[in-house]
């Protein structure tokens, strides 16, 4: 369903998918927001699942107890570990990150990250604001990482603005009737009618699918940036 590779499905072809006997996509738009799973920056192409948020929320934990969850695994985790494990510091210039996320293969495909020029220039703009470095663990690289490996990567919301509710705990409008999920679905059948086939092949621009990136950000811990 992720068609242009963003990380992202349309609500509309993930409640299509639930309607024709896929059964695990029926989490409603308010539970997937409330998990941080839903994407609704973008009026152009209006609410998208964010996929690596939706599995590893905790809708998808395979055991929910009241002192922890067995949940999919993190696999951004380990390109974070990669690029540790290279740069030896909490922080590091730019030209590194760029130099050894460059030569991380992701986990679908196994050919190396592709950075589109928009991204090196994100990146920068994050370096300029600590003084030309990034801090490996803030929330700004963290956003990047994402849009560099969409599908591994989950996109990291503001402290406080999600909750990691289970299902139980959510309640049962955690999913969504077949009223909402018939109504969401429409969306797409109409779409598709109004679509040629030489359209359907139309890459989205990269300024449309990263409408969810903001500047603010959010450190793990803090450093001093020493201006040289």
């Amino acid at each position: 369903m992720d068609r242009g590779a963003t990380g992202r499905v349309k609500l509309a072809d993930f409640h299509h998918a639930a309607l024709n006997g896929e059964w695990r996509f029926g989490e409603s738009a308010d539970y997937l927001r409330q998990l941080g799973a839903l994407d609704e920056s973008s009026a152009l192409l209006g609410p998208r699942v964010i996929i690596p948020n939706y599995l590893q929320s905790a809708s998808n934990c395979i055991v929910t107890q009241e002192h922890y969850r067995v949940c999919c695994k993190n696999e951004c985790e380990d390109y974070l570990s990669e690029i540790e494990a290279a740069v030896g510091a909490p922080t590091a210039t730019p030209e590194l990150v760029l130099a050894v996320v460059g030569n991380i293969t992701t986990s679908l495909d196994d050919e190396c990250a592709k950075i589109p020029a928009s991204l090196m220039t994100q990146l920068f703009d994050i370096a300029n604001s600590h003084d030309g470095s990034i801090s490996l663990h803030g929330r700004l690289f963290a956003q990047w990482l994402h849009y560099v490996f969409p599908q591994d990567c989950p996109f990291p919301h503001k402290s406080g603005t999600t909750v990691a509710m289970s299902p139980t705990e959510f309640g049962q409008e955690f999913m969504a009737t077949k009223e909402e999920m018939n109504m969401s679905a429409s969306q797409t059948t109409a779409a598709q009618a109004r679509t040629s086939p030489a359209e359907e092949e139309i890459v989205v621009p990269e300024d449309d699918w990263m409408t969810q990136w903001n500047h603010e950000e959010e450190l793990l811990t803090e450093h001093v940036w020493h201006s040289m």
